[in-house]
């Protein structure tokens, strides 16, 4: 897994006394097939990455935090161009369309350009506590030997049986067990707040076997 890589001086970013905490993933800014491949509601590329831009700042204030599960633009030129138009602190933990993700070539390379293009920092996962649980962040779901997309086994966590936040599906599910999916096609084209997913958390509490 790529290192995180941080500015030392974007101490900002670890701060979150007084800001809240969004979740988003499978933006594919850009990306125009994207928009028939998951049957999203919009004529031209140019109107889906408005309305995604409108609808991120609409919910998220500056001084707020954002963590990014991957796929932000296949275009490192379109990554440049909006990441500056998006508010709040955003932790980009890279999916394969990210060109700073290890299954792509010179992605340490690229890690750097990606943190000069505004995130705060660049990863491939991370944890977090929610709700009282240790949550891992990742663009990727589980692995699972029936899983109909093969790919990217390699990059795909083990399933150790607790809670993760993730994209890369876009719209197959919202929540499959312990697995939450933030990617865009399910959230209404915005990010998901901390306090959605503490309340699914809570909520499977009581529906899950533990």
């Amino acid at each position: 897994m790529l290192k995180s890589i941080r500015y030392s001086w974007l101490q900002a970013c670890a701060c979150r006394t007084m800001s809240n905490i969004w979740f988003s993933a499978d933006t594919h800014f850009g990306h125009k097939n994207i928009i028939q491949y998951c049957d999203r509601p919009y004529d031209s590329v140019e109107e889906m990455d408005l309305d995604l831009i409108a609808n991120w700042n609409d919910l998220v204030q500056p001084e707020d935090e954002v963590y990014f599960l991957g796929d932000f633009s296949l275009d490192f030129r379109r990554v440049k161009q909006v990441v500056p138009l998006l508010n709040g602190k955003i932790h980009l933990v890279a999916g394969n369309h990210d060109l700073c993700h290890s299954s792509n070539n010179n992605s340490r390379a690229y890690a750097l350009r990606y943190i000069q293009a505004g995130f705060c920092d660049v990863t491939e996962d991370t944890t977090l506590k929610i709700a009282g649980e240790e949550v891992l962040c990742c663009h990727m779901p589980y692995f699972h030997p029936a899983d109909t997309d093969r790919r990217f086994p390699e990059h795909k966590p083990d399933n150790n049986g607790g809670w993760l936040l993730h994209g890369h599906v876009h719209q197959r599910w919202q929540v499959k067990g312990k697995q939450i999916n933030v990617g865009v096609d399910v959230w209404d084209y915005a990010p998901v707040s901390q306090a959605r997913v503490e309340a699914l958390i809570t909520q499977s509490k009581f529906t899950i076997p533990q």
